[in-house]
């Protein structure tokens, strides 16, 4: 089964794409800060990594670096209610695979992830 870690620090967000994506057959992670999500990502190995740009303490774009400084190379997409190009550049250039803008719609939320899962559903 595939495995999915959403990092979010919205209760709301985390609850709505989890549900939605627990009724399609995945199993999921969530995260509600930076630091959440590395543990998570060190203990778990999730297949892909929803991550939301603006938390507290910790940026989604501090999360990614991070874990590429640790040679992490688990599959992240950036999700965020702000569309600075100097941000989703950087994210790509850490390796980030997308950008998914909130507020979330789920089907571009779904096609995105599936995308990502094709081979393995």
């Amino acid at each position: 089964m595939a495995k999915l870690l959403i990092v979010d620090d919205e209760l709301d967000v985390r609850e709505f794409a989890g549900n939605f994506f627990r009724k399609r057959g995945f199993d999921i992670l969530t995260a509600s800060s930076g630091n959440d999500a590395l543990r998570l990502v060190r203990e778990e190995s999730p297949d892909l990594v929803l991550l939301d740009i603006r938390m507290g303490e910790m940026s989604g774009v501090e999360v990614l670096r991070a874990l590429r400084q640790r040679g992490n190379a688990v599959k992240v997409v950036m999700v965020s209610g702000i569309e600075e190009e100097s941000v989703v550049k950087e994210t790509a250039s850490l390796g980030a695979i997308g950008f998914i803008h909130k507020p979330l719609i789920l089907e571009e939320l779904e096609k995105v992830v599936l995308r990502e899962f094709a081979v393995n559903i």
